[in-house]
């Protein structure tokens, strides 16, 4: 076991990781790099990244890993990689990036995504693809960009996932992993391949992606000098989604278990081997591989809407201690957080953030702690659809940054959820979970189970808290309807 390290590469909307971990899963300390990057935005909703500069800064920091280890980089036995889903560029004939790094949350394609739910039968597309026709997947990023960058579509010779695209530049060769292909609005689960019939409502042919391949080690047919020499001995295999990875290193990997992840964005997963699973609508569904699958929903909204309130309220350094003394709901505000869009449940991206209620008494912590409990809420609504999909849950698993620095948050959301939540202490589950799947595959662990993670706290529910957030979530619910039919009305 200690012979198989994995160099694990974690590449997300605003940060890489290149950490390693070694044969029990266990990640090596004081050894790793991270750079942090700010997407570009644009007042219509475009956010996105320059391709070739994150695989200059990607490139570099494995090198910078690679150097720490000395010697011991002879033992890395793989190179393991996870991504953001739901993101692409395009590359021409020579291999060459000749789009933007156009990421999930790029929004600009909003006409686009109605269009394809008014010419497509959205429950047939979901029931293929696991996907809705939103702003968030590629249909309607790729048929928007077509139409906008006519002459630079017409050079894309192939779309590509950015693990795609760093191993075609390394290693002269790529594929797409089911996983990734899983997120992109465009595979169909019953045939493991690219659906036909999407790919005709857009205008684009299969061969202008990678094929789809399960998790097993790459060709490499021409190796980059970019390559550290101690890594071209190594198995590289094909990049994951993200968010498979997430719920891999923190041990989520049965239907009973499901990962609640609030980050930037937040997220609720359940990971199961049935192949017949049938998510709710309003629910996606994603792959790890070729025999795990993964039912959840995301918002867009979750550690950012933290954030954004830290930033932009005055509140006093004790913030938390005299939010923790107010009483659930007790400021009696409705409010729907969509700073960055809806997603999971409704998949309507053009329903807007909305406050309801907001009176002269009112200060802004008040306004912290509805805003926290408003993401709850609406994680409850994605709740009861997993529970619905997956009867087994029986718990829930916490990662991410935000439950881990607001012990708070982590007992508003076991409140609202109605469930213990026990926090995960593993520090970076994407890669972890990706070097897991890599030292599987090598048949250095037996099965993901063979490498437990490790957990703190479970906080328990307040049943009393968890009744009365039952009725801010009516009211929440109402608001959103009232919200949607006003937007309808506004339109005509």
């Amino acid at each position: 076991m200690e012979q198989g390290w994995v160099l694990s590469v974690d590449i997300g909307t605003s940060s890489l990781r290149v950490l390693v971990f070694d044969g029990r899963g266990q990640m090596l300390p004081n050894v790793g790099a991270q750079v942090s990057y700010e997407p570009q935005t644009t007042p219509d909703g475009g956010a996105f990244l320059d391709a070739d500069q994150l695989l200059r800064q990607t490139v570099q920091t494995v090198n910078s890993v690679t150097e720490q280890l000395g010697a011991n980089a002879s033992r890395i036995a793989a190179v393991a990689i996870c991504t953001v889903w739901h993101s692409v560029l395009g590359v021409d004939r020579n291999g060459n990036a000749v789009t933007p790094f156009l990421l999930w949350a790029d929004s600009r394609c909003i006409d686009e995504a109605s269009e394809l739910k008014r010419r497509m039968d959205e429950q047939a597309y979901h029931a293929r693809t696991g996907c809705f026709l939103h702003t968030n997947f590629l249909p309607a990023k790729l048929l928007w960009f077509k139409r906008n960058f006519p002459e630079t579509a017409k050079q894309v010779f192939r779309w590509l996932s950015f693990g795609e695209y760093l191993h075609l530049k390394l290693l002269g060769a790529t594929a797409c992993s089911i996983s990734m292909a899983s997120g992109t609005g465009l595979f169909n689960h019953e045939t493991n391949d690219w659906d036909d019939e999407t790919l005709e409502a857009i205008g684009i042919t299969r061969d202008q992606f990678s094929p789809i391949v399960n998790f097993e080690p790459l060709q490499i047919s021409r190796p980059s000098s970019l390559v550290p020499r101690p890594l071209l001995s190594a198995l590289w295999f094909p990049a994951l989604g993200d968010g498979a990875c997430s719920n891999i290193g923190s041990g989520a990997v049965k239907p009973d278990v499901a990962a609640l992840m609030v980050g930037t964005t937040s997220v609720m997963r359940v990971m199961t081997t049935d192949a017949n699973v049938k998510p709710a609508f309003g629910l996606w569904h994603y792959r790890a591989d070729r025999k795990r699958h993964l039912v959840g929903g995301a918002q867009s909204n979750g550690g950012v809407v933290f954030q954004w309130l830290m930033e932009t309220l005055n509140l006093p350094e004790d913030w938390e201690k005299q939010i923790a003394n107010m009483q659930p709901d007790e400021h009696g505000l409705t409010i729907l957080p969509f700073l960055l869009g809806e997603r999971a449940p409704e998949w309507d991206a053009s329903v807007p953030s909305a406050i309801v209620g907001f009176r002269l008494h009112h200060n802004p912590l008040h306004l912290l702690r509805a805003f926290m409990e408003a993401v709850a809420l609406r994680m409850a609504l994605i709740h009861e659809l997993v529970k619905q999909t997956v009867s087994k849950v029986q718990s829930i698993i916490a990662t991410g940054g935000a439950l881990v620095r607001s012990r708070l948050w982590g007992q508003i959301f076991a409140d609202v959820l109605g469930q213990p939540i026990t926090l995960c202490l593993e520090p970076e589950a994407s890669a972890r979970g990706a070097a897991l799947m890599a030292l599987e595959a090598m048949g250095i662990l037996r099965d993901l189970s063979d490498a437990p993670s490790r957990f703190g706290e479970t906080i328990e529910p307040n049943p009393k808290h968890h009744e009365r957030y039952q009725e801010a979530l009516q009211r929440q619910r109402q608001l959103y309807e009232l919200v949607k039919r006003w937007l309808t009305e506004f339109r005509q």
